[in-house]
């Protein structure tokens, strides 16, 4: 059964390589008739953990009486697709709209568990996104498996003060990154440009995109995986001698020690996604107006690549009975002007519908007021994030990492990390294999 499921989604995403992003939709109309064929009010319940989300279903339920939605809030991330997992599979309990990261879409099609809304979508829907963006909800397909909602293009957020202070240049590349960290780190030892943090998976994911990665790829119906790629290795050897040689530090991130560091000048700099300011916001509110945004540091002097870290889209469950009443409220709340304004203003997110970002990101972050030019800035890094495709099997490709370079940053050595590369592409392929996927060598 799985083999056949996996051969299944192969087939759908043989046309991909651009996993990254948000994407979105406009209006659509509704098709569907109640369960017991009335055609009178349709009341669906949507699992989610962003925020504001609450105040944006209560502006839609007021315009929309027909068409109710209720918020049950959900841990994020593995928590929220192991309930869901388990709803499909006991065949009822799932809710009709799913927040999903973009990284699990395929898992969540491989199960079964996602719609495809492709027939309630309105014409011309995919041409309000990037690309990239659409893809990453369609799996290069023609189903549809969710309308994108925000994305998180990667940035360098440092604190301007101090650099003025120490007379440090903003690095373009990730040589100059390495040559600012050391000597920011010899003027005063005990501050960091910033940390490799051997618990955020998707962080590392973003980098290695950067760079030119590609974790999993699809080889006529069969899965590949490439952990181990020269780009892989080639971020990994970087990061290690930067922990070897004590100039970045070693420690998590999202920890109460790493969130008194940001507060009190020690790790100056985060290589982090559009939405850090809200984290800088709660977590370092001392430091309001101090830090800015740049790009990337580059591989090559010149370039304009970037990375993804995080992101979702909003999906239709496989058990939902009302799809086109359901399309359309997600329609709403991710491509209309209205509900990407509520988006931002109440949720804080980076809405991927390019036209409604205009007027929807007019302002800077209030955290960021220092620096006007914010979001054109995030706008066109944004256009740099690269190709990347996920596999059906990120939760165990993203323990591995904790685990191996956990212990290779706590070590403190540089080979620990490219054995940490190694360990990981053995042990995603390894997983592949035994749940039946064909894996090509």
């Amino acid at each position: 059964m799985r083999l056949h499921t996996g051969i299944r989604v192969a087939a759908a995403v043989a046309a991909t390589a651009l996993l990254a992003t948000a994407c979105s939709s406009g209006s659509g109309d509704s098709g569907d008739d109640t369960a017991d064929g009335s055609g009178g009010k349709v009341e669906l319940t949507f699992w989610t953990w962003a925020p504001g989300m609450e105040e944006a279903v209560a502006v839609w339920n007021e315009a929309n009486p027909d068409i109710q939605v209720t918020v049950n809030k959900q841990d994020g991330g593995d928590p929220a697709v192991t309930k869901l997992l388990t709803a499909i599979q006991a065949g009822s309990g799932a809710p009709d709209l799913f927040q999903t990261e973009y990284q699990k879409i395929p898992t969540l099609v491989s199960e079964d568990a996602l719609a495809d809304i492709a027939d309630v979508l309105p014409d011309g829907t995919a041409e309000r996104f990037a690309e990239g963006t659409w893809q990453s909800v369609t799996l290069g397909g023609d189903a549809v498996y969710g309308v994108p909602q925000d994305s998180g293009p990667m940035q360098f957020y440092y604190r301007e003060d101090v650099f003025q202070q120490y007379g440090l240049s903003v690095p373009t590349t990730w040589e100059q990154y390495a040559q600012v960290a050391e000597q920011l780190h010899t003027a005063d030892p005990s501050k960091y440009l910033g940390t490799f943090s051997a618990n955020d998976a998707g962080w590392f994911t973003g980098l290695t995109q950067q760079a030119g990665a590609s974790w999993w790829g699809i080889d006529g119906d069969a899965w590949s995986v490439d952990i181990e790629s020269a780009p892989v290795q080639k971020v990994a050897e970087y990061w290690g001698g930067l922990v070897e040689k004590g100039v970045i530090d070693n420690k998590p991130m999202y920890t109460p020690e790493w969130n008194a560091a940001l507060n009190d000048g020690s790790q100056v700099g985060w290589l982090s996604a559009i939405w850090a300011p809200g984290v800088l916001q709660g977590n370092a509110p001392d430091t309001a107006g101090k830090w800015k945004m740049a790009p990337m540091p580059q591989w090559e002097e010149g370039d304009d690549a970037t990375g993804n870290w995080g992101g979702s889209a909003t999906s239709v469950t496989s058990q939902s009975t009302h799809k086109a009443e359901a399309a359309k409220f997600i329609a709403w709340l991710n491509a209309s002007q209205e509900g990407v304004n509520l988006l931002v203003s109440e949720g804080g997110l980076y809405p991927a519908d390019i036209p409604s970002q205009a007027e929807a990101l007019s302002s800077p972050p209030e955290f960021f007021s220092n620096q006007a030019d914010f979001y054109t800035l995030a706008a066109e890094t944004a256009k740099g994030v690269q190709p990347f495709t996920y596999g059906p099997n990120v939760n165990v490709a993203y323990s591995a990492y904790n685990d191996e370079f956990g212990k290779a940053a706590e070590a403190k050595q540089a080979s620990l990390f490219l054995d940490a590369v190694t360990a990981m592409q053995a042990t995603t392929v390894d997983d592949l294999e035994n749940q039946g996927f064909t894996v090509t060598k």
